[in-house]
């Protein structure tokens, strides 16, 4: 039977690695933002952190907080037919409850990290880098405004990404079985 795996945790935690890793072994990736570049592209709005932090909030507030597993839904079970999917980037706990009931053998995998490691590792972003005031605004807003905290404290499986990448690596296969 094909697995589908949501990869959760805050930004800078290791997720992008993860959905990677998964990619190399065969896993078709689903990144949750792309519905949001997608969008605001073709309303012809330009694509900044603010932007689009504003947009995928405005999204929620209209069509709730399952949006992005609403709009993927089709895509994800197109995917799933063919083969094991990673999900990259499920925020919400409405989004977790749309794909739990679809995909009643969803596996969330949390990656953790602490606090000041993920803030070094997201300063150094080539893409989206943030200093630490912001990057702690956004963690802010995405636990107050996106509902992740509940995706993160109901996984089925957490990894401790503060060593080194091979290390986690190692954890993330084991897991994998």
């Amino acid at each position: 039977m094909n697995k589908i795996i949501a990869i959760v945790g805050m930004s800078g935690s290791g997720k992008s690695f993860a959905c990677e890793t998964l990619e190399k072994l065969g896993y078709q990736n689903v990144y949750f933002g792309g519905v949001i570049y997608d969008k605001m592209k073709k309303e012809k709005i330009e694509i900044t952190p603010a932007s689009q932090k504003e947009f995928r909030e405005n999204l929620r507030k209209k069509y709730g907080m399952g949006v992005i597993a609403t709009l993927l839904l089709d895509k994800i079970e197109t995917l799933f037919k063919k083969g094991n999917v990673v999900l990259d980037g499920l925020y919400s706990w409405d989004e977790y409850k749309i794909l739990k009931e679809k995909f009643p053998n969803l596996i969330m995998i949390c990656i953790v990290a602490d606090k000041n490691i993920r803030y070094d590792r997201v300063s150094k972003r080539k893409d989206r880098p943030y200093n630490k005031e912001e990057i702690i605004k956004r963690d802010i807003a995405e636990i107050e405004n996106s509902a992740k905290g509940g995706p993160i404290a109901y996984a089925d499986y957490y990894i401790l990404n503060n060593e080194d990448k091979e290390s986690y690596k190692k954890h993330l296969l084991e897991i994998l079985g």
